[in-house]
């Protein structure tokens, strides 16, 4: 029940975004939102998530992980209920928030879930919710369209369709709400106990990279401080600033690229079904990476040539898009897919730029939430450069210049040390 829970969340955690990129287009001209209201729209993730994932640990603290992943399954699926019905942009954008921080909460605490209940099997549950959050992402961009043409060409009933995945993510979680037979707060429990400590173990090795994407959930949610722990303020840190600069410029790109690259495609001429299938092929790359990179970055001792090699993967894709965007579209979606990967790599760095375990959720609570702070205004940038010049080359020539500064962070934050021995 819990497997099946786990994947039916992750499967919901990006349609809800990806799905709309590939009817942007038509969304605009039937609410008649301009470019920068869309920009604003496609930065409303990174706001809710940053926003919204600082309240999960203190909803679980309360309710229970569980029950608050299942709450977040409901807000997901009512706001894409709701979001076909909008009469206007507001009351779009209010649905889409809804969705959204069902997504943000639910996005925060499934590495909880997973600790709670596969506390021997970190690593690999955390692949098959990765997987399937992966899987997810580009089963919307791909198929949405197609959805939309079988049901009669309606953008409203094709954002629609994606809340009947909610319900059946409401269904299990229902059933683990309830489930008592695990304390839903034995995390917060032991952080406060005698001598009781994060859950986990120091990330090193392999075993940083399950941790990793875990980690700032389950320390949040417990609050806990161990032996050992970072006991000065984290923001003294170089190596945590550089960690979240390079979350954040990563977490731009992707949601740049999940908001605005079918409409750069279809622009170029292609079709909307075609586009939707491209941006596809950008999330779908990301599905066996996430498996390898951690593994790799793990038996590095500093990550950051695979910073800079994921740099250049990005720069060569942006240079391809501005150069002849339709022509090698394939090529350019392949490049910047691989360029996106840096996201289950800055989760591996996480893991490995702490001594302890209570160091690594520090971070990692820090990294995610400021970085998508950051990641706020990037997709809206581009919707204004987009309306106001009238065509792509400014704005994709942003998305190229934000690699340099997420290079620059990523090798800072790929050096061989600890936050421990800074603060």
């Amino acid at each position: 029940m819990v497997i099946a829970g786990l994947i039916l969340a992750a499967l919901n955690l990006r349609p809800a975004v990806t799905s709309l990129g590939p009817l942007l287009k038509e969304v605009r001209s039937g609410l008649g939102m301009s470019g920068a209201v869309a920009g604003l729209l496609t930065s409303v993730p990174a706001l809710c998530f940053a926003l919204f994932g600082f309240a999960a640990p203190r909803l679980a603290r309360r309710w229970g992980p569980g029950m608050v992943v299942c709450a977040g399954m409901a807000a997901i699926t009512a706001g894409l209920v709701l979001r076909p019905f909008a009469g206007g942009t507001p009351a779009f954008l209010a649905a889409s928030a809804l969705a959204l921080a069902g997504i943000a909460v639910s996005n925060v605490l499934m590495p909880v879930i997973v600790k709670r209940y596969f506390p021997d099997r970190v690593g690999p549950m955390t692949g098959v919710y990765s997987m399937a959050m992966a899987v997810g992402t580009a089963a919307a961009a791909a198929t949405t369209v197609p959805l939309t043409q079988a049901l009669g060409g309606s953008w409203r009933l094709g954002l629609g369709v994606w809340a009947v995945l909610g319900v059946l993510a409401v269904l299990p979680w229902t059933a683990i709400a309830r489930d008592r037979t695990r304390p839903d707060r034995d995390l917060a429990g032991r952080s406060r106990s005698a001598g009781g400590g994060a859950a986990g173990t120091p990330a090193s090795g392999t075993a940083s990279a399950g941790a990793a994407s875990g980690t700032s959930s389950a320390g949040a949610a417990s609050g806990a401080s161990s032996a050992g722990a970072v006991r000065a303020p984290i923001i003294r840190s170089a190596t945590a600033w550089a960690m979240a600069v390079f979350f954040g410029l990563q977490a731009t790109g992707a949601y740049i690229t999940m908001g605005w690259m079918p409409q750069i495609f279809r622009d170029a001429g292609m079709s909307a079904s075609t586009s939707g299938v491209l941006l596809a092929v950008i999330m779908l790359v990301s599905v066996p990476l996430s498996f390898l990179l951690p593994r790799i970055a793990a038996r590095l001792r500093s990550q950051s040539p695979l910073v800079v090699l994921l740099g250049l993967f990005g720069l060569t894709g942006y240079a391809g898009l501005y150069l002849a965007p339709a022509a090698g579209a394939w090529a350019w979606a392949l490049l910047i897919g691989l360029s996106n990967c840096a996201f289950p790599l800055a989760l591996t760095m996480i893991g490995m730029r702490a001594r302890t375990s209570s160091g690594v959720i520090r971070l990692s609570a820090f990294a995610q939430s400021t970085g998508y702070l950051i990641a706020i205004p990037g997709p809206l940038l581009v919707g204004v450069l987009y309306q106001h010049s009238g065509g792509w080359g400014q704005p994709i020539a942003l998305m190229a210049a934000l690699m340099v500064p997420q290079v620059f962070a990523g090798v800072l934050a790929g050096r061989d040390r600890v936050i421990e021995d800074e603060v």
